[in-house]
Formats: structure tokens, sequence, C-alpha cells
């Protein structure tokens, strides 16, 4: 059975290069749809061609609306208020919808919750097959290393990124939470400065770099005395993300409604 994408925020560096993964992901998977800002300059412009894979006949459209009809899963790597409302109408058209979108609220966080009781969702602060190992390795190390070590967060990515920290480096914070058993909201220190006092074993810190093209740096320390453990992934091309991401909609168009992530896709839960 072919599964029909749409990919919004076609004419981005993301899209394009969700486009691109779509064409090389074979026959199983088709770009049915892309879907640009109303404003953009580049409607109707040819989706194959923004994407440098040549002509493929898939004009660029400024309304989800308008083809919601036309695709199975919907692909979202855009900002939270139009992935919101991309997913009430998915949600209204049983549409599966892939997002990729960081930096939600509580309160925007339940919204998506709330669509997921309508159709398939999948929701990833990374679609890396190589951050979701790292994800298992964290937890791994985390629960052997116990309350022994003092644990620190490093990202760096270009400078359009708007959100900070990265959903990936707070996702790696959350798993290392979780196997301890602390609360990220209580235990996580996003910065320092000035004169601090001495480090508190308990806490989790978070280093953020904003410069240039980085595609995508994760580091996770765990620090003792006289030795320390670093698990790092280093992303070179958004390459990695997009064929994350369109694996994730072959597969989520074969569920049920619910809430799902990566680590489910790839069957590491």
């Amino acid at each position: 059975m072919t599964t029909r994408i749409g990919i919004t925020g076609a004419a981005g560096r993301m899209g394009r290069t969700l486009i691109e993964a779509i064409d090389l992901a074979g026959e199983e998977l088709q770009l049915a749809a892309a879907i640009e800002r109303p404003q953009s300059s580049l409607l109707g412009a040819d989706a194959g061609e923004l994407a440098g894979r040549g002509s493929n006949g898939i004009a660029v459209v400024g309304s989800l609306q308008e083809v919601i009809g036309d695709i199975d899963v919907l692909i979202d790597f855009t900002v939270p208020a139009a992935t919101l409302a991309n997913a009430q109408v998915c949600a209204a058209h049983q549409v599966a919808m892939v997002i990729g979108t960081t930096g939600f609220t509580a309160e925007e966080q339940g919204l998506i919750d709330s669509a997921a009781g309508k159709t398939a969702i999948c929701k990833a602060s990374n679609f890396s097959t190589g951050v979701n190992v790292c994800f298992k390795l964290l937890d791994m190390a985390a629960r052997v290393l116990g309350d022994d070590v003092d644990i620190e967060v490093y990202e760096a990515h270009h400078r359009h990124k708007i959100d900070a920290p990265s959903g990936t480096a707070l996702s790696m914070g959350q798993v290392v939470a979780d196997a301890l058993g602390r609360d990220l909201d209580k235990v996580a220190v996003y910065g320092r400065q000035g004169q601090t006092d001495a480090r508190d074993r308990e806490t989790i810190g978070f280093a953020t770099v904003r410069a240039g093209d980085i595609v995508g740096d994760h580091t996770v320390t765990f620090a003792a005395e006289g030795e320390r453990v670093e698990i790092t992934h280093k992303a070179s091309s958004r390459m990695s993300f997009a064929r994350g991401a369109v694996r994730a909609a072959g597969w989520l168009h074969h569920q049920s409604a619910g809430l799902y992530d990566m680590q489910d896709v790839l069957g590491l839960k």
C-alpha cells in the first residue's frame, strides 16, 4: 500500500530535505502535497524542482485544507502555532501526522494529546535513528552510574534555531532524570553566570550554543572523580532527521489513533 505524504513548510531547509528523502525512499512512499504559507512567493512552484530532484508535478499550495483529501500522513517541521493549527485539521479528517516541531508549552502539548485521540500522531524531539539509540544508551548510563556523577547536557545548533535548549537536549535530560527518579523541572539548571555555590550533585545542567550552520550537536557528560563518560551525537546533514521522519510516516499510516514517538517506530520500547 502506497503512503501518500504531505510536507508543510515545503520550501524551507527541512521541507526540501524531506521532499528529497521521500524521493529516495522508494515506491511505497509518495509525495502527494507540498504546502507553504499563503503569502509565500513560491506558491505554484514545482516541489521536486525546489528540492533539486527535478520536476515531479506537485505544485506548492498555500493551505493544508486544499490537499487534505489527497494525503494519508502530514509531516510538519514548522513552528508551534502552525503545527497546532495543522493538527486540528488532521484530527478532523483522520489524517495521520508526524510532528518534528519543538518548543511547545505544556498547554500546547495538551492540544496535541487531544488531537491524538482522533488520529495517529508521531511526535519526537529528534527523528534521527542515531539520536534515538543515544536515548537508550543514556538511560543505561544513568542507571549504572547513578548518583555518583555530575550530569551536564551540551547542545549546539545553527544561528536560525529559535528555541533553546533544543528539544533533543531536553529529551536527553528527561531520559536521565527519569532513570534517576528526579523531577527535571526541579533539577534543571539552564546556564551559569557569576559566583555560584558548589554544584549540587542532583542538578542536570544545560549549555546552549547557536552559531553558523551547525546542524545539531549533542553531548551528555557523566563526570565522576577521576573519570567521565560522554555520549555524543553529531549530525552533519538534515537528511538524518528527514529519513527518520519519512520512515515514521510510512509506519504511522498503519497505526490506530494515539500518540507515538520515534522509539515506537524503531521498536526500542
